[in-house]
């Protein structure tokens, strides 16, 4: 928790809640221990799609498909999401949730490495959303650049690590180094890219929005 819990709390509370079939797959998520967006950042997005409007949308990091509905959901125009993802236990969870949601069509999940796929498209995209392996992310800028387009927006989720990222190396555990070493290097890019313009934010467990000039 980067920021005070009780104010979280007292922040949430005014949230006024989602759809039912959001409701459902964020309980089911929190039951089986799958990770997906906090409430506060559920809030910012909603925010975020109401002010850009994005006609193309595109997720690295599906899980169980609970952000890429919410967006189809709270976008205000109609819009096409890509959503990527590379475990294939979440797949099929995923994809059911879409038909349930009725986004199917709406939805295109690619299956696989999002190193790989990224280098495949090709259209731009107006808004991207990266909620995948934090540790990756840095290997990944070099294709989101290319496929945000001018004026569009880039939101990465999770950067701050629960407040790891502040804290000596030697205190982070081991296991943890290395995606503390990577995204301190990607904020680092981030927010001295000539392509950018970048804030940080202390919101959930920290996210960066970027937007390329």
């Amino acid at each position: 928790m980067i920021v005070d819990e009780r104010l979280v709390t007292y922040i949430n509370s005014l949230d006024t809640g989602n759809t039912e079939i959001l409701d459902e797959i964020e309980r089911e998520a929190l039951e089986t221990y799958v990770p997906i967006v906090r409430k506060e950042m559920q809030s910012f997005l909603k925010l975020i799609l109401s002010i850009k409007r994005p006609a193309r949308i595109l997720e690295v990091g599906t899980a169980v498909g609970f952000s890429a509905i919410l967006m189809a959901e709270y976008n205000p125009i109609p819009c096409e999401i890509t959503t990527i993802e590379n475990y294939e236990k979440r797949i099929p969870i995923a994809k059911q949730n879409f038909v349930r949601a009725g986004k199917e069509k709406q939805i295109t999940l690619l299956e696989g490495d999002a190193a790989d796929i990224l280098k495949e498209l090709r259209e731009p995209f107006d808004f991207i959303f990266m909620d995948a392996a934090k540790g990756q992310y840095i290997h990944f800028m070099p294709e989101i650049l290319r496929l945000l387009k001018p004026e569009g927006i880039l939101v990465s989720d999770n950067v701050l690590q629960d407040g790891d990222i502040i804290e000596s190396h030697f205190i982070v555990t081991r296991r943890n180094r290395t995606i503390y070493k990577r995204m301190r290097e990607y904020l680092y890019e981030l927010t001295h890219s000539d392509e950018l313009v970048t804030s940080v934010l202390p919101i959930g467990d920290g996210i960066t929005v970027s937007v390329k000039k």
